[in-house]
C-alpha cells in the first residue's frame, strides 16, 4: 500500500505542490498539506477549528485544482491555516473538511502568501506501483 506523503517540487517562480497515497482522496489531503507546508509547518498549526468544503469538477485535475483554490480562498478570507484534512471524492464530487487555526505570525512565521492553484504542472494519476500522484503549481 502506498505511504501517503507529500513534497514540494522546483518551478521558477512558484511552488509546485505533490501529494502521494493510496486513493485520490488521500493524494488530495498530502496535495493540501503541502500547499500548507508552503507557507508554514504544518505541525504548528492546531486543528482548532473545521471548515467543510465541497467542489464539483468533470475529471480529477480539475477537481485537484478547485480544491486547493478553495483552500486559499478559506485561508484568505477567514485568516487562518490548516494543517489537518479529510476528503472524499465520488464521481465529479469532493467533500472535504480542513482544520485549522487563524494565522499567528509570532507563531507560524509565515514564508509566503498563496495566491491559488494554475493549471502548470497538473498531474492526477495512478502511477504503475498502485500510488496516487495529485500535483500542480501554486502561485505564491
Amino acid at each position: 500500500m502506498a505511504q501517503a506523503r507529500y513534497e514540494h517540487f522546483p518551478h521558477d517562480a512558484d511552488v509546485g505542490v505533490r501529494g502521494f497515497g493510496g486513493s485520490p482522496a488521500e493524494a488530495f489531503e498530502q496535495a493540501a498539506l503541502a500547499l500548507t507546508a508552503a507557507v508554514t509547518d504544518p505541525a504548528k498549526v492546531a486543528p482548532d477549528r473545521e471548515v467543510a468544503l465541497r467542489c464539483e469538477a468533470p475529471d480529477h485535475e480539475l477537481l485537484l485544482v478547485d480544491w486547493l483554490n478553495a483552500l486559499v480562498y478559506e485561508m484568505a478570507t477567514r485568516g487562518m491555516l490548516f494543517g489537518k484534512f479529510s476528503v472524499r471524492i465520488d464521481g465529479g464530487a469532493l467533500e472535504g473538511r480542513a482544520w485549522g487555526e487563524p494565522v499567528n505570525a509570532a507563531k507560524h512565521d509565515p514564508a509566503v502568501e498563496v495566491k491559488g492553484a494554475t493549471y502548470t504542472g497538473l498531474e492526477v494519476t495512478q502511477e504503475p506501483d498502485g500510488t496516487w500522484l495529485a500535483q500542480c503549481v501554486v502561485d505564491v
